[in-house]
Order: structure tokens, then C-alpha cells, then sequence
């Protein structure tokens, strides 16, 4: 198993630029996600984790988004996002381990998937369930995008199914959507499912 939960691992694939899940634009189906939301969502707390280059963040914050912040543990990334959005507030960018955030000190209302839980180490999984559900204000949802593929490598992305993503949300989360995505960046057309969710009561 690479040394995928430890920040140097991905420090090096960006300095190397061996960073070949990056699409370099926003996923198509978080883009119709995002256009289609209410001006009044445009001040609620969005979390990104494992944000990598945050293509998605930076379409968050053009659209007027107030209250994003991006997380990821390889501070390449994050200087790079800084260095495109000079005016994006430093405080929400956080070079920290996603496990580590203190429930205590953020809370979110969504939080934003996209190729983080593919990229943890599997045997985290469920410890990235807990850790969502107590980022997450009462009834606060997770929206994003999972791979509906199993790829059978010890090395990132890491796959999954349908089956074995509702057995693991279904103690902390109700799912409202999980279904094929239909508008997938042709390389990962028919790979990826559309989730949304929120935490149980």
C-alpha cells in the first residue's frame, strides 16, 4: 500500500506533476450542482476536502460564495490555489489533515466530494463517515461524487461500489440521491455515481 495518509506522498505527486486525476477544470456534475443552488447558499459553510488544485472552490468563490473552506494536507496545492485567487480569504485555506479537524472548531452546512474518499486509505473509510457526520451541522449534507468502479491496485484512485457505499454512510447518513452520473467528464463517463446525503438525526 502506497503511504497515501501521509502529506508528503501527495507533495511529491504535485511537485512531480504526477497528478493524472486532475480533469484541470471543474467536474461537469458539481459545476450543474453548484449552478443550480439558491442565492441564499451563497453565505453557508462549504467544506472541500482533499481540495488538491480546487477547481471547484475557485468556481464556488467566482460565483460570490462567501464561507468555502479548502483543506488539504500537501502544501503545494494550496499555494498554488492562493496564487490563482489572491483575493480568496486565507483563513479558509487550511494545509491540515482532514482527520484532524476539530469538530469543536468547524462546522459545516455541505461539504463538497470530489476524489478525496477515493484517494484515503480504504481501511478509512469508516472512520471518514464519522468524521463527515461530525463536521456537519444537524441535518448538514454531503454532495459529491463517488467511484461506482473497482480498480484492484494498492495505489490511488481506489474504487467502490453502490453496495458497499450504502452500508457504510447508513449508520450516520440518509441518502437521498446515489445514481449513475449522467453528465461525468467524458474520461470518467459511467465510473461515477452522484451522492447526496445528510446526517441523521
Amino acid at each position: 500500500m502506497e503511504p497515501v495518509s501521509e502529506a508528503k506522498f501527495w507533495q511529491q505527486r504535485y511537485e512531480t506533476d504526477s497528478i493524472g486525476w486532475d480533469m484541470g477544470e471543474v467536474s461537469p456534475p458539481l459545476k450543474a450542482y453548484i449552478d443550480q443552488l439558491p442565492k441564499s447558499a451563497k453565505d453557508q459553510a462549504i467544506l472541500v476536502p482533499g481540495a488538491g488544485n480546487a477547481y471547484e472552490v475557485g468556481y464556488l468563490h467566482e460565483q460570490g460564495f462567501t464561507n468555502v473552506t479548502l483543506v488539504d494536507f500537501a502544501p503545494a496545492p494550496i499555494a498554488a490555489f492562493a496564487q490563482r485567487y489572491p483575493k480568496f480569504p486565507t483563513k479558509n485555506l487550511l494545509c491540515a489533515d482532514f482527520f484532524t479537524l476539530s469538530a469543536e472548531d468547524y462546522q459545516f452546512d455541505w461539504v463538497l466530494e470530489q476524489t478525496f474518499f477515493c484517494a484515503i486509505d480504504p481501511s478509512r473509510r469508516d472512520e471518514y463517515v464519522q468524521q463527515m457526520a461530525a463536521l456537519l451541522k444537524p441535518k448538514g449534507k454531503l454532495v459529491g461524487l463517488l467511484f461506482d468502479k473497482v480498480f484492484g491496485r494498492d495505489e490511488p484512485p481506489f474504487g467502490g461500489t453502490k453496495a458497499e457505499y450504502e452500508q457504510r454512510f447508513a449508520a450516520s447518513f440518509g441518502i437521498d440521491i446515489m445514481e449513475p452520473s449522467y453528465h461525468s467528464h467524458p474520461a470518467r463517463q459511467g465510473s461515477e455515481l452522484f451522492v447526496k446525503m445528510h446526517v441523521k438525526d
